[in-house]
């Protein structure tokens, strides 16, 4: 469960994780408060059954390792840092999960450092399952948790070479940036609509940032679809300047 900072603090996140702490498929929380509160995350190791992980890096590893402020790491990146990252995981003995991002072509490539990165022991965080095609001629099987380690050439496994040619674009001047309204609203009937402003983390910086109410329980989110009336363009209108709160 990644909370990227907007616990915000142990005196207020301690006790939400605490009652999270009763769901036995909880394993790992990421990042619950910014990385570089030593004191708080020291705290939130001691007041929780749950593993932290925290991003390698910040703070410095020997520092993190020294102070106890997390159970392991998360690491990514090209090939040389991710064997520095995880030869310093294996010296220290912290368990780590490899995030490297992308198509099956990346998944391929994060099970060869799984192989030989002895402190890869937490789950690997790749994404390719939610792209429409794997770029591979054959997906990665998993079974049990597990996938074997490929012994082929190279990645050890075969592009698909139609559907890379298939999918190929001139890649674009800037990141696509469509119109989104997100709608979050409480049992009570207040409502808040956040809508992308350009950056890729439009709905996590103002939590980062305390701007949005704190964590309550009964809250929904969702995409509120673009329906063309004068309604929606009012809230998106809004919503771009900063978060917006309505009341019953």
């Amino acid at each position: 469960m990644d909370f990227n900072d907007t616990l915000l603090d142990s005196q207020r996140g301690i006790p939400i994780l605490k009652e999270l702490d009763q769901y036995p498929q909880l394993d790992i929380y990421e990042t619950p408060i910014p990385q570089g509160d030593i004191e708080g995350n020291r705290k939130i190791c001691e007041a929780t059954r749950v593993n932290i992980a925290m991003h390698y890096g910040n703070p410095a590893p020997k520092v993190a390792v020294r102070e106890g402020v997390c159970d392991g790491f998360v690491i990514g990146g090209g090939a040389s840092r991710v064997l520095h990252q995880g030869g310093f995981s294996s010296e220290a003995k912290m368990p780590f999960w490899l995030q490297l991002v992308g198509t099956g072509i990346t998944a391929a490539y994060s099970l060869h450092f799984g192989a030989v990165l002895e402190q890869a022991r937490w789950p690997a965080v790749n994404c390719h399952q939610l792209y429409t095609h794997s770029m591979l001629s054959r997906d990665i099987e998993v079974k049990d948790g597990f996938a074997a380690i490929p012994s082929g050439p190279g990645l050890g496994y075969e592009l698909d070479e139609d559907a890379v040619e298939k999918f190929r674009v001139e890649k674009p001047a800037r990141r696509p940036d469509p119109p989104r309204l997100i709608e979050t609203s409480w049992p009570d009937g207040r409502k808040m609509y956040i809508a992308n402003n350009g950056q890729v983390n439009f709905m996590l910086r103002p939590g980062q940032k305390g701007k949005l109410p704190y964590y309550e329980p009964g809250v929904d989110t969702h995409l509120l679809e673009d329906n063309g009336t004068e309604e929606w363009k009012r809230l998106y209108k809004e919503a771009r300047k900063a978060p917006y709160l309505t009341k019953p």
